[in-house]
Order: structure tokens, then C-alpha cells, then sequence
């Protein structure tokens, strides 16, 4: 079973596909990290990377690879990643959503944890880094593939992440994932 996980930025997306690979004992692969890995390898940030990948294909398309591939050659893992979805179709797909001043805040409070490339000095500033971080995605997406993201329609489990914490979301998901696996 393989199971993919997309949704808005600081929704819990890969603080969520740590909790269902645990204890779920699945390996977990993020096409965030990929991304992160690749801005930090040209000593950019996300933003800069996003805006360069808007012009050359070949950013998103590395990535997209990556992900396809896992889908092809692996099995029994969890991966979030914008178009998991989209590139690996024989998963189940997940959709966390979350508010944009709350994705703000969280994103500010694992600055120094987990998202040390991402410079901003204050939560207006990261909410507008956000908004753009997601046209930029769209724009791209749509281009290149002329697909949403964002389109509930697209997955098979959708939960709002706004108000609930980690281990709510991932028992919820859990439950979620065993009632789509008994149909």
C-alpha cells in the first residue's frame, strides 16, 4: 500500500507522513525534502528556486521523477509531496488543508527546526512568502501538467488540519486509511 499525501504549505504534511509511516512501519520519502535539498545545493532559498523552476522545467520535473519512480519500483511507503497524487495514481491520496495564518505560525515555529533555508523576519512577511510560494506552484503545475492541486476531487481523504494537532490528524487519517482499505 502506498500512501501519498499533499495539501497546503505548514498544513502538517510531513509531521503527518512521519506518524502514519511509523506506525504504519513504512518507509517515508517527501518531494519537500527534495526540493529543500536541491535549493540548499544551489545556495538559494524555496522561493528563489520556485521562481527559477517557473522558467526552467527541469527543476520540477527532476522531482517529479523521483516520485514516479518510488511509485514504480517501491511499495508499503508514505510520501508527501505537492503531486505524490498525481505521479504515483495506485496510492491512497490524502489532502490536509490548513489556514494561512496558521500554516504562518507553524512554519514560524519550526523555523529553526526544520526549515532553516527559508528566511523571513516576521509572520506578515511569511504568509506573503507563502501566497506566493503557492502561485508559483499552481502556475507551474497547471502548466505543465494541467492539473490542481488544490482540487479536493483529486483525493481520497480530505481533512482540515486548522484546528487539530498532530496526533489527532494522524489517528483520524488512520481510521480514514482503514475504512478506504476495507472497501
Amino acid at each position: 500500500m502506498i500512501i501519498t499525501i499533499s495539501g497546503m504549505i505548514g498544513s502538517g504534511k510531513s509531521s503527518v507522513a512521519d506518524g502514519i509511516a511509523k506506525r504504519l512501519g513504512y518507509q517515508r520519502y517527501s518531494s519537500g525534502d527534495f526540493m529543500r535539498k536541491l535549493a540548499q545545493e544551489r545556495n538559494m532559498s524555496l522561493i528563489e528556486l520556485s521562481r527559477i523552476a517557473e522558467k526552467d522545467s527541469e527543476i520540477d520535473k527532476e522531482i517529479d521523477k523521483r516520485q514516479a519512480q518510488l511509485g514504480q519500483n517501491l511499495d508499503n511507503f508514505v510520501i508527501d509531496g505537492r503531486l505524490a497524487w498525481y505521479f504515483i495514481p495506485k496510492s491512497i491520496k490524502i489532502y490536509l488543508d490548513v489556514s494561512e495564518k496558521e500554516a504562518a505560525r507553524r512554519i514560524h515555529k519550526a523555523k529553526k527546526e526544520t526549515r532553516q533555508t527559508e528566511q523571513f523576519s516576521s509572520l506578515k512577511e511569511l504568509a506573503k512568502k507563502i501566497q506566493e510560494r503557492k502561485k508559483s506552484e499552481i502556475k507551474r503545475y497547471q502548466e505543465y501538467y494541467g492539473v490542481n492541486h488544490h482540487d479536493k476531487k483529486n483525493y481520497d481523504i480530505y481533512i482540515d488540519t486548522t484546528n487539530i494537532g498532530i496526533e489527532e490528524a494522524i489517528n483520524d487519517l488512520i481510521r480514514e486509511i482503514n475504512k478506504f482499505i476495507q472497501k
